[in-house]
């Protein structure tokens, strides 16, 4: 009995320790939690402040004294910085504790107390740039999609928009509309960009010709005779209206996204190993994300029906991604198979502008090896130098590789279209995924969008 209180006093310990240095900011930070009523009662909540200095969250007073939390920019960080009422969101939610602490000096704080006024919180400071947080959503313009831009050598989130977007400095409007029918078909308060889950269309043949690679050391051999059409096991499967792209090799294959090919290569593939690869890029599984997300989803397994395979090594089938997550398989790609955590806040500042903390990069480990990554990017390149992304990207001033996807969403050829890739002119320096929703309606093709917000990288940057 004594060894066995022994054990549970040491395990109560252990426990204390460990809530106070893992998880005591983020129960703080629980809009449930009453203790954050107190700090406020102090302490007025900080700023929120992008990369390039534009402030998107701050507390201001009205002529009464009375506090209210406002955000400058609208609806354009609606998403990622989120809101302050009705419960919290993004940044906000996140940061919360964050916001509502205060490291001015004792002198400053004194001065507080001796006018009666709360002490300044602190500010913290994101990964974000605005201008180019402006050319996603601009290029979205009223589409429904979202965009997610990261530098793979760090990490930082550099684009995070989500539309349909919303006003947060009005949320009551928002909160009274959000249970009509048509607030439900736009979901605003979805953040798509981390929680909409869509099928990744030829996005998704990255992977598939990887595996390829992966099970034909010959692979550079490989040739298909594409007649435009096929069949599968059971299933037909077509290109893109019915395009006859002849003899292709794997390079031509992603070029000109070849469905046919895609398929062909896919049946002989040992869907056992293939699902290893996916799951090992986090399919089924948690994204490396400290904020909100869902887990994207690859059904195939050994033992499922082999007319299961065409549409899925397609993209299509039961697969289903999220912007964020195909964003993070392509900074996988672009950064020699090492992925870095993704983060959206840079560091956290006093009112004095003293660092109080900083966020340090963090690899998720290699995931894929470097040799194969650089056999991938030729391919990538060459899609948008002559292959399905060249209408929008071949003539830019600078070096882009990636991938388009079209994905249906109905028997009737509806569809979302999605673009991810990176660009670099020496080696990969941004990022992006963007899917727009519905593109037969809108017209605004995901390439189009990536390539507003390369423009504004590259203008930003003097390359």
């Amino acid at each position: 009995m004594s060894y066995i209180v022994v054990a549970m006093f040491i395990s109560m310990f252990a426990y204390i320790i460990l809530f106070m240095v893992r998880d005591s900011e983020k129960t703080i930070a629980n809009p449930m939690n009453q203790r954050q009523t107190t700090y406020a009662r102090y302490v007025t909540r900080g700023r929120v402040v992008t990369a390039d200095g534009v402030t998107v969250a701050e507390t201001v007073k009205d002529e009464n004294g009375v506090e209210r939390r406002v955000y400058p920019e609208g609806s354009m960080f609606a998403h990622s910085v989120g809101y302050s009422d009705y419960s919290m969101s993004g940044v906000e939610l996140q940061q919360s504790f964050v916001l509502l602490r205060s490291h001015v000096s004792l002198l400053e704080k004194l001065k507080c107390d001796l006018k009666g006024e709360k002490y300044p919180g602190d500010h913290v400071v994101l990964t974000m740039d605005y201008d180019l947080q402006k050319a996603a959503s601009d290029a979205l313009g009223d589409c429904r999609g979202a965009v997610v831009a990261i530098d793979p050598k760090t990490g930082k989130i550099l684009v995070m928009v989500s539309k349909p977007d919303f006003d947060p400095n009005d949320m009551d409007s928002v909160m009274e509309k959000i249970y009509t029918d048509e607030a439900k078909k736009d979901a605003v308060l979805l953040n798509r960009a981390t929680q909409g889950l869509y099928a990744p269309g030829s996005t998704f043949k990255i992977l598939t010709a990887l595996e390829f690679m992966r099970e034909n050391p010959r692979w550079e051999d490989y040739s298909y005779d594409c007649e435009g059409s096929g069949v599968y096991g059971d299933i037909a499967i077509q290109c893109a209206g019915e395009r006859v792209h002849g003899n292709v090799s794997l390079k031509d294959t992603i070029t000109y996204s070849c469905n046919t090919s895609t398929a062909n290569m896919g049946m002989g593939l040992d869907i056992a190993r293939f699902r290893e690869l996916t799951e090992k890029l986090f399919f089924n599984k948690e994204l490396p994300y400290d904020g909100s997300s869902y887990d994207s989803s690859f059904k195939l397994s050994a033992g499922s029906d082999r007319n299961e395979i065409p549409q899925t090594v397609i993209g299509q089938g039961e697969t289903l991604i999220t912007p964020l997550h195909n964003a993070l398989i392509m900074c996988t790609v672009a950064n020699g198979g090492e992925l870095m955590k993704p983060y959206m806040v840079d560091r956290v500042v006093s009112e004095d502008g003293t660092v109080v903390s900083e966020t340090k990069k963090e690899s998720c480990g290699s995931l894929l090896g470097k040799e194969e990554c650089e056999k991938l990017l030729p391919m990538l390149e060459s899609v948008c130098r002559e292959g399905t992304a060249s209408g929008q990207l071949a003539w830019k001033d600078y070096l882009v590789g990636g991938k388009t996807g079209t994905a249906e969403y109905d028997n009737e050829g509806n569809c979302n279209s999605w673009f991810v890739g990176y660009a670099g002119n020496e080696t990969p320096e941004i990022v992006i995924s963007v899917i727009v929703e519905d593109y037969n309606t809108w017209g605004v093709s995901g390439t189009y969008v990536a390539g507003c917000v390369f423009d504004a990288w590259y203008e930003k940057n003097g390359h």
